[in-house]
């Protein structure tokens, strides 16, 4: 299915790296690997439109002396920009020797940062906690994201920011209090209209948190869910046909792909071939084709990387979702070492590419695919904003066509082991005509838009944003 495009890419360097995370740039999308014992890059794109992108780190975003793994973006101060949280770890359990990094714009868009946790408020603030994961929830629904980092061998950690910079481990105060080996984070509507968590454990059962009103209570998924043999890594939510599943990448293990039915718990409905995919560090959901529908891939370590898709009837809604494993083409990294996946349109052309950060073992350029030919199915970009003006991170985002036919994306807030995709709907067409488009914010406050166009990124502010300018 996919081809290369590394061409996207000014250079084809070895990286040795790791999380990935997208937010919005002065010029487009910039894009932040997580260099593990060398330089962070930040991808951009400075020569206009069909211009290559290229790396612009330096100073403290290159922060080349320590270990860099998981990232996420989201905007913790409420000044309508996303800052870049970047989880550093030297060690695989326990304290590490590297304090984490709070990436602050200076300027709207551009590419002048400085580091928050460097303020001298934070001075005794700083993360040492060895982890992997980190991931934001918005959990007030007031547009100001903390972030929860997971630790490894200590308590995992949820930070927010005061309005003097000033960063406090908020976990115990909020309810989200876990000790176990933490892999995965995923933040979303999982089990409520709010922003809710889900972690991966390694060596013990897995977590599901319920957002109630700001404070987190621990819920039970039922045995699938917990999965207490598993060692959960790449983990996503996947639109079936307007209702999320749940699937858990595991390492070394079965993977999950796992549905409910109410407040009921979970059960694995995992076919064959996808409970079979083995040594998973990264699993993306995402409309590569345009179909309609999205695919499933899921991002391997040492052996061959995986793709599935939908198989069951078109515009049957009773029809059980049913995938089947198909060719990942040029993505398919036979001698690749992944870390890292994450979707994004790199090249606003209405098709989502691919990007996968290698490392661990060796250093690797960084991949980059796409579907040849995927425009030509028609799509549409929803991409809705908090009060300040941010990326709605944890929103959602409901499309129903003319044909009956009714898909669902979340804005990622923070998916699965160290990364985080664009903050857009991507909804492909697959030939048919948008009807209506529904975007329901982490607060409640719900949008319709009537006959989104075709082939458009529709920008929806958030409707308090919105009243307030009238």
């Amino acid at each position: 299915m996919f081809a290369d495009r590394s061409d996207l890419l000014a250079d084809a360097d070895p990286v040795r790296g790791y999380g990935v995370t997208v937010t919005p740039g002065r010029d487009g999308p910039l894009v932040f690997v997580a260099g593990y014992g060398e330089a962070n890059r930040l991808y951009a794109r400075t020569g206009g439109p069909g211009a290559p992108f290229v790396d612009t780190a330096c100073g403290i975003v290159a922060d080349d002396g320590r270990h860099a793994m998981g990232v996420c973006a989201a905007d913790l101060d409420a000044d309508g920009c996303e800052e870049i949280y970047v989880h550093n770890c030297a060690n695989s359990v326990g304290v590490t020797g590297d304090s984490d990094l709070l990436l602050s714009r200076l300027e709207a868009g551009g590419y002048r940062w400085t580091d928050t946790f460097a303020r001298s408020v934070n001075a005794d603030r700083l993360n040492f906690r060895a982890g992997r994961a980190v991931a934001a929830l918005d959990r007030l629904g007031t547009g100001r994201y903390g972030v929860a980092v997971a630790s490894f061998g200590a308590p995992l950690a949820f930070y927010e920011l005061g309005d003097d910079g000033e960063a406090s481990d908020m976990a115990d105060a909020v309810g989200l209090s876990v000790d176990d080996g933490c892999r995965s984070l995923l933040s979303g509507p999982l089990c409520s209209a709010s922003t809710d968590l889900f972690v991966g454990v390694e060596g013990g059962p897995n977590r599901l948190f319920r957002n109630e009103r700001g404070h987190f209570e621990p819920v039970t998924g039922g045995p699938a869910l917990a999965d207490p043999d598993g060692d959960a890594r790449g983990v996503s939510l996947v639109d079936e046909g307007g209702r999320f599943a749940l699937t858990v990448g595991n390492w070394e293990g079965e993977s999950r792909l796992l549905r409910r039915a109410g407040d009921g718990p979970y059960r694995d409905d995992a076919p064959p071939a996808f409970r079979a995919t083995d040594r998973v560090r990264s699993v993306v959901a995402a409309d590569f084709d345009n179909d309609g529908r999205q695919e499933l891939f899921c991002n391997a370590f040492g052996t061959t990387n995986r793709l599935f898709e939908r198989v069951d009837p078109v515009g049957d809604p009773d029809a059980e979702p049913r995938w089947s494993e198909t060719s990942a083409g040029a993505a398919a990294e036979e001698s690749g070492f992944g870390t890292g996946a994450v979707a994004a349109d790199l090249d606003d052309d209405g098709v989502v590419e691919l990007l996968v950060v290698h490392g661990e073992v060796a250093a690797q350029p960084i991949g980059v695919y796409a579907v040849p030919g995927a425009a030509d199915h028609g799509w549409v970009r929803v991409r809705p904003t908090t009060t300040h003006g941010a990326p709605a991170r944890g929103a959602t985002v409901t499309l129903t066509m003319d044909d009956g036919t009714v898909s669902r994306r979340v804005i990622d807030a923070g998916g699965g082991s160290l990364c985080q995709t664009e903050p857009v709907a991507h909804f492909g067409l697959g030939g048919s005509e948008p009807l209506r488009a529904l975007v329901r914010w982490p607060d409640g406050r719900e949008l319709t838009i009537e006959r989104p166009a075709a082939n458009e990124t529709v920008r929806v502010p958030h409707p308090a944003a919105e009243a307030a300018r009238r």
